[in-house]
């Protein structure tokens, strides 16, 4: 097998182990894949973890990894669950979208909108616990503010 699809194939792996199993670190994960076969270094792992696009978020007093799902046009059904959980504020700010999270999770959010694919979007600036959604126009950032609450309610536009 190709150099490439064994990444791939890794990477398909992780992202379902990561689905099915809260996981508090690297060396869980290493330890299920070389269960699995796939037996890699650390640095493979973050790597994947990264191209993933994985975050370490906080639920329920516990560390855990979490990925973002590929989106299109609009949100497919599990990143409205995305929004309802992470997402405790939507205000504009002139042709911005300032969203505001809890500590730790912005990062999962503004992966979700870079890969929204919608228009109103130009671009994302993620900290620790806000995410500035950069508009062109003020009348793009209110209709972006309205579909972001309408996602985080679970009705998707």
């Amino acid at each position: 097998m190709h150099m490439t699809e064994l990444r791939n194939q890794r990477q398909r792996i992780i992202a379902d182990i990561i689905r099915e199993h809260r996981l508090s670190s690297q060396e869980e994960l290493a330890e299920r894949l070389a269960a699995l076969g796939h037996v890699v270094t650390q640095a493979t792992i973050s790597r994947d973890l990264e191209a993933l696009g994985a975050v370490k978020l906080r639920r329920g007093g516990q560390l855990g990894y979490a990925l973002p799902e590929s989106g299109g046009a609009s949100l497919p059904p599990g990143m409205s669950a995305v929004f309802r959980d992470w997402v405790r504020s939507i205000d504009t700010a002139g042709t911005l979208v300032v969203i505001k999270t809890p500590p730790g999770s912005a990062h999962l959010v503004a992966v979700v909108l870079d890969q929204s694919g919608w228009a109103e979007i130009v671009g994302t600036i993620s900290g620790d616990d806000t995410i500035f959604v950069a508009c062109l126009t003020f009348e793009d950032a209110d209709r972006l503010k309205d579909r972001l609450g309408a996602a985080s309610a679970g009705e998707l536009q």
